[in-house]
């Protein structure tokens, strides 16, 4: 049967055996000859084109050349052997040479045979080499799948140790599709593949390794990246459906006395458009009668947190309780500092717990939540406790989201019998394809407009020469009244990294500018709470006009007198990173600075992260930006959806396209169906079970 070829271990493929099976178990996690069909090529390079050995140049890249091995030779020691040949075609010679695995090479050399030889051309004292060339003799090419366009696989430095090489998983998957007698079953329906005239399976996987023209090639790799983005959106669009038909929200119908009295009363500048938009939407979806499950995004300073009061105000005036819950302590305070200083002289029970709270006030709090006596309770993880519960909790806010894993979110629902309304909330922009794909079965909402009365920061980058200039232009700042920070990627000096670090800094900033004129604070990770929250107290009231830190400040501090932000070693910071930073200047009327203080020795990718920082302040540009720098697997929160991610080809930043097509048909078939229940969907479900079979139900989990 089909299936059992394709479950067959791998070890059994010819071209395997055991000890080959190892290392593809561990090194490409393929255990089947299904996992070696899905494993694909990273990319395909023209094989028709013959060049001459005359007419090669130093502005090649990878060539292909036909000709004879006239001569080889074996060269040094025992352990340090090199394996050289002479190739030739009518025009000329070059040297062939090997450093490893010289032995089977030798092995299989044949002098006066005609080959084909792929490989890149080295210059080296005016003569033409090729390193470690592929060869591949005329002969034997006839007993093998050919394509014009060749694949090339990833390989990782065992594998090449150990002579598996792309050109050997070409041969093995040779191998396995020549054991494919019939179709493969089609993993889509029916009526989805002739909508959308999709290649079959089949055909797809050996095109795609072995393709028959480009043409075929791109509705093959359309084919099989279509599938890939599929999936994850009928998971997130399922997700959506269920949340829906199977809990009823808590209905907040009335607009009472507190939001009225605040917004008449207390509101600190008139709301932006984009705030009033979101609220609206909060508010449909609070008194619907359905679970809210939004994600609130908004650059750092656009006044996400005032959206989240106004929303808790409403829960307050329906008689239910709300939190929030912030990754760090800082945070936490932060918003509690800023929420009752928003709401003072309302008559509202605001608490904190975190970590710090000690027992006899914990106690207090953990009581006064029971009887319905708070109002309004900020924390950390400390609110995920199970001795943590609320008499009626109607509306939870979650902050910096990303930073918190679904099933420390799920603890958050099992504090009542009915799940609460969730607002998640984030500051750090997410690209609109990322957001598609991590929270699709979120509502999303944007706040893209700053408060009045703010300034654009205005960044640039200085070299460490421009040191001088630096310190004269903070003095100025200073003078004028304004506050400074300074930020430095580590705390100690590292063997390792060539970067600035915060125990240095503080030596020639503390020459710079030495007391009585000028106090200094330092604030890093290591710091017990209590010493950190002094350091910052001293900045935050203003008897500080430096604070020298690490990133523990990239969330948290809210000082509108600091004007500049300098950050030093800047090339080792990521752009979502250097955009929260920036973030913490800029929050009052004066005119703010960020600066970019780097090294000359800057990669290619530092430099464009510092382009971008300096040339725009849109956190969703610099997003975009980040995510086509880094790739989807290394942005913060892409672990955090509980969905089963599989992309072995698509790629979630070039192919928005795709992801668009697979959302809506994804929206199309579940809208008619949400349980997936006919008979032309059963293969969905099917695949849906196969995907998920190592991973946790999450499905009712925001």
């Amino acid at each position: 049967m089909q299936s059992d070829i394709l479950n067959t271990d791998i070890k059994y493929l010819a071209g395997v055996g055991p000890k080959r099976a190892e290392l593809l178990n561990v090194e490409l996690n393929i255990y089947t000859i299904q996992d070696l069909l899905f494993y694909f090529p990273f990319k395909h390079i023209d094989r028709t084109k013959f060049h001459k050995i005359i007419d090669i140049t130093d502005d090649y890249s990878y060539i292909q050349l036909r000709g004879v091995i006239v001569s080889i030779k074996m060269e040094g020691q025992k352990y340090k052997q090199r394996l050289t040949a002479t190739f030739a075609d009518q025009s000329g010679t070059v040297e062939l040479v090997w450093f490893s695995g010289v032995k089977w090479i030798l092995q299989n050399l044949k002098t006066n045979h005609e080959y084909i030889l792929f490989g890149k051309p080295n210059l080296f004292n005016r003569k033409f080499s090729f390193v470690h060339p592929e060869l591949e003799e005329i002969a034997k090419l006839e007993n093998k799948i050919t394509s014009s366009l060749q694949s090339f696989y990833s390989i990782s430095e065992k594998l090449k140790k150990n002579y598996i090489t792309s050109r050997v998983i070409s041969t093995l998957m040779q191998n396995a599709i020549s054991l494919i007698k019939i179709d493969i079953p089609e993993s889509l329906p029916k009526y989805l593949i002739d909508d959308l005239k999709l290649m079959s399976l089949s055909k797809s996987i050996k095109e795609t390794h072995f393709p028959t023209n480009a043409n075929s090639l791109s509705n093959a790799v359309f084919r099989i990246k279509f599938e890939e983005l599929f999936y994850i959106q009928v998971q997130l669009v399922k997700l959506k459906y269920l949340r829906i038909s199977k809990f009823k929200g808590f209905a907040f119908k009335k607009v009472g006395h507190n939001l009225n009295y605040f917004y008449n009363n207390k509101l600190p500048f008139e709301l932006t458009n984009a705030q009033k938009k979101v609220i609206k939407e909060i508010r449909h979806d609070i008194g619907s009668g359905k679970q809210m499950n939004r994600l609130l995004q908004g650059d750092v300073g656009s006044g996400k947190t005032l959206v989240a009061l106004m929303s808790m105000l409403i829960a307050i005036d329906n008689e239910y309780q709300t939190c929030i819950m912030a990754p760090t302590e800082i945070l936490a305070n932060q918003h509690f500092n800023s929420i009752s200083k928003f709401v003072d002289g309302m008559d509202l029970d605001i608490r904190i717990l975190t970590g710090s709270t000690k027992a006899k006030d914990r106690k207090i709090i953990h009581n006064d939540l029971i009887s319905g006596k708070i109002n309004i309770l900020l924390g950390t993880h400390a609110l995920l406790e199970d001795i943590v519960k609320f008499k009626n909790l109607g509306l939870v806010v979650i902050d910096e989201q990303h930073r918190f894993g679904v099933a420390q979110r799920a603890k958050l629902w099992k504090k009542n019998i009915n799940p609460p309304h969730v607002l998640v909330m984030t500051a750090t922009p997410i690209p609109r394809t990322l957001a598609m794909t991590l929270y699709g079965d979120l509502d999303v909402s944007v706040i893209d407009e700053l408060p009045p009365g703010r300034k654009a920061i205005k960044t640039y980058h200085y070299f460490d020469n421009k040191r001088l200039r630096l310190f004269s232009f903070l003095k100025e700042q200073i003078k004028e009244g304004r506050q400074i920070y300074i930020v430095y990627p580590l705390i100690k000096e590292s063997e390792k990294m060539d970067y600035k670090d915060l125990e240095d800094g503080l030596e020639s900033i503390s020459r710079a500018f030495p007391p009585p004129d000028f106090t200094i604070s330092v604030v890093h990770g290591k710091m017990k709470s209590a010493e950190k929250e002094k350091a910052m107290q001293l900045f935050v009231k203003g008897n500080a006009q430096i604070m020298i830190s690490t990133t523990v400040i990239e969330v948290g501090v809210d000082v509108p007198n600091a004007s500049v932000m300098v950050i030093e070693s800047v090339e080792r910071f990521g752009l979502s990173q250097l955009h929260q930073l920036r973030g913490r200047v800029g929050r009052g009327a004066d005119q703010s600075y960020c600066i970019l203080m780097s090294s000359y020795k800057l990669s290619k990718e530092a430099k464009l992260r510092i382009d971008t920082m300096v040339k725009t302040n849109d956190g969703f540009e610099i997003a975009e930006a980040d995510l086509k720098l880094r790739g989807p697997g290394d942005i913060e929160g892409t672990q955090q959806s509980g969905i089963a991610f599989d992309l072995k080809l698509a790629n979630i930043t070039k192919d928005s396209h795709i992801l668009q097509i697979a959302r809506n048909k994804a929206i199309d078939i579940l809208k008619n169906d949400n349980l997936l229940e006919h008979s032309d969907n059963q293969v969905l479900v099917k695949q849906l079970n196969m995907k998920n079979r190592h991973k946790i139900n999450w499905s009712v989990i925001s």
